[in-house]
């Protein structure tokens, strides 16, 4: 079931990139995306983790929240940059809870915290993250756990 999806998968993003409908060009993409696909499972690699076809659905909504935090926490890192309106740049370290059960999750929580500009995750344990942060704001941001409850909303396990 997985390989098939992988393919259709690979198939569809093909043709977007591509553009091309042509007979010929076509069957070209189904042979070397059947190819792909046949050796991606002769080498083992398609599985629930490398391919998370479950969490497929799931995915937008958290997409466009992580791209909101990362359009406000651009503009926060500018101004401080900038020094508009007294913002100050006062880096720390915090530790903050990891509350998510799954290890994906967890992953995602971790990865979420650094893509955001102003924030790097620089410790990582079943307990808790470390993070670096470049401002107070940024701090009290993650550490109010918002992006956690996102992503366990999300029940991405």
């Amino acid at each position: 079931m997985k390989s098939y999806s992988y393919i259709v998968l690979l198939f569809i993003f093909w043709i977007l990139l591509s553009g091309h409908l042509e007979p010929l060009l076509l069957v070209l993409g189904a042979a070397s995306i059947a190819l792909t696909a046949f050796l991606a499972q002769r080498m083992n690699v398609i599985d629930h983790e490398s391919y998370p076809i479950h969490l497929t659905t799931k995915f937008p909504g958290f997409y466009l929240y992580l791209l909101k935090k990362i359009l406000i926490a651009n503009y926060n890192v500018v101004r401080r940059i900038l020094g508009w309106r007294g913002a100050k740049i006062s880096p720390q370290l915090i530790e903050i809870p990891q509350p998510l059960a799954s290890d994906l999750a967890a992953v995602m929580y971790a990865n979420s915290i650094t893509l955001t500009p102003g924030t790097v995750t620089i410790g990582f344990s079943k307990e808790k993250l470390t993070i670096h942060a470049l401002s107070d704001a940024a701090a009290e941001d993650i550490g109010s756990g918002e992006m956690a409850e996102e992503i366990s909303k999300r029940e991405f396990n």
